[in-house]
């Protein structure tokens, strides 16, 4: 049986590609497919920069990339059952902003 590659917004299943959210855009905003990439990556950088000199980086209408420190915890290895110490690590969360989750994952209805 053969699947479609064919995924973008609406279908539900398959995750868009990074090909598929580019062409998406430069298509949306008239723009060249290089010209969406760049400003993709200029978010990514300007998102690592902010998250490293603020310990957040806010995207208005998604959500907030944040820092956030886990405490040193035993653990056990799962093939062994032995008890072992994981370290303290700093690591990052993307938190949804209010308007995403309600959109995305609506309430159910009691």
């Amino acid at each position: 049986m053969a699947t479609s590659k064919k995924g973008g917004a609406g279908s539900k299943g398959k995750r868009m590609s990074q090909s598929e959210v580019l062409n998406h855009f430069a298509e949306r905003f008239d723009l060249k497919r290089a010209r969406v990439k760049e400003i993709f990556d200029e978010l990514a950088e300007l998102a690592a920069k902010e998250v490293k000199r603020n310990e957040e980086f806010v995207l208005p209408g998604f959500g907030k990339l944040v820092l956030a420190k886990r405490q040193a915890r035993e653990g056990r290895n799962p093939q062994t059952g032995e008890t072992i110490k994981i370290p303290a690590k700093t690591t990052l969360k993307f938190r949804l902003s209010k308007g995403m989750k309600d959109t995305a994952a609506p309430a159910k209805k009691r």
